[in-house]
């Protein structure tokens, strides 16, 4: 069955994954980027069984895609897929999923991030995190859907995750671990070791090494030294690092007044419930 490492695009998915990824899948706890290969993404084209000529195949085909490939078997998947239906099809259920571990961020550092990875403007970035219809799509020759994510709103995307009931949610907040990175971390392995019903034991070595091998400025140093394949170019074919600015993205220093009010009264509610202040 599935765990799921969820989060709305530049939320801190890969920083969670790069973790467990150094965890689980390494005899010391050091992290490397290989070690992703264990956590994958999906919706992708790897784990689709046939081509999907449209959006609403790919929607379709999730749950018969999720239990042909990860029916007799317990798997961390990534995913940026929202949890509310798309033209009527769920994106997954109780019977294939164990659990959830679902990270946000606030949408005002969101945009900063989206902007940058995908060269947006922030205005943008801004139109995106608001739109109900929003998805990701990365396209290919024969215009197979099959990596077809639904996003919907910034707002919508972690409502669907967080009031889930079918099946456990871990629900995190980015900013949380840069007030404390340990705590945070041990949530998750508690919560795993408890998902998979295994004895609640960390290897504290370990867990420290996962910690120090993951932080953003080593990570950062991995992807100039070596690469990283999810870093994407421009339109001028300039590359652009994934590994940007991590905790010192901050939206106080570059968001623009006219777009920072129109988050702080049209998400007021989630931003409210979710604790973050505008005058932070």
């Amino acid at each position: 069955m599935i765990i799921w490492i969820a989060s709305y695009p530049k939320s801190g998915n890969t920083f969670i994954r790069s973790f467990l990824s150094a965890y689980f899948f390494s005899d010391t706890g050091k992290f490397d980027f290989d070690l992703l290969y264990n956590i994958l993404q999906f919706p992708s084209l790897k784990f689709s069984k046939t081509d999907h000529p449209s959006k609403k195949d790919a929607a379709q085909n999730w749950i018969i895609n999720q239990n042909f490939f990860f029916k007799d078997k317990d798997v961390f998947l990534k995913t940026h897929n929202n949890l509310l239906k798309y033209e009527g099809y769920k994106f997954t259920s109780q019977k294939q999923t164990k659990g959830a571990i679902y990270i946000v961020r606030d949408p005002r550092n969101v945009i900063l991030s989206m902007s940058h990875h995908y060269s947006l403007s922030y205005e943008q970035a801004y139109e995106k995190i608001l739109d109900d219809k929003a998805s990701l799509l990365e396209k290919t020759f024969n215009n197979d859907h099959s990596n077809f994510t639904y996003l919907g709103s910034w707002s919508d995307h972690f409502k669907s995750w967080k009031d889930n009931n079918e099946f456990k949610i871990l629900f995190l907040k980015y900013e949380d671990f840069e007030k404390n990175v340990e705590k945070e971390f041990k949530k998750i392995l508690l919560f795993i070791l408890k998902l998979k019903n295994e004895k609640i034991e960390i290897d504290e070595d370990k867990f420290l090494n996962a910690i120090k091998s993951t932080n953003f400025t080593n990570l950062r140093n991995k992807e100039n030294i070596f690469g990283f394949e999810e870093s994407v170019y421009s339109d001028k074919g300039k590359k652009i690092n994934f590994f940007n600015l991590g905790f010192q993205n901050k939206w106080q220093k570059k968001l623009p007044n006219g777009i920072l009010r129109k988050i702080n009264t049209n998400l007021h509610k989630e931003l409210v419930e979710l604790g973050y202040k505008s005058d932070e």
